[in-house]
């Protein structure tokens, strides 16, 4: 999938996963934001790949770039995910009620 820079008017489970995942290789590469979100969740490296396959982990993982603009910029610029579609995909896990904090 390569989003298009406009809007997403809907996102699919499929295209929120592979943002998802992104994000996750993304911070892998980042050892200061990857030691920061584990902190923040209490996983432990070791049980990255566990965690990965629980509820509520893509959530708490696109949540914490939606929670930290320079964070959220610099993935996007880097991988290349407009800013609207990590939102989506932000939205589509952490459910309609938790909004786009920018």
């Amino acid at each position: 999938m390569k989003p298009t820079s406009r809007a997403p008017t809907s996102i699919t489970p499929e295209q929120a996963e592979e943002i998802a995942v992104k994000i996750l290789a993304w911070l892998s590469g980042q050892a200061d934001l990857m030691s920061r979100f584990l902190a923040m969740t209490g996983i432990e490296a070791r049980d990255i790949r566990r965690a990965a396959g629980e509820p509520g982990f893509f959530g708490g993982l696109t949540g914490f770039l939606m929670n930290h603009e320079p964070t959220l910029m610099a993935f996007s610029a880097e991988s290349d995910v407009p800013v609207e579609w990590i939102q989506a995909a932000h939205r589509h896990f952490a459910g309609p009620g938790e909004g786009v904090w920018l």
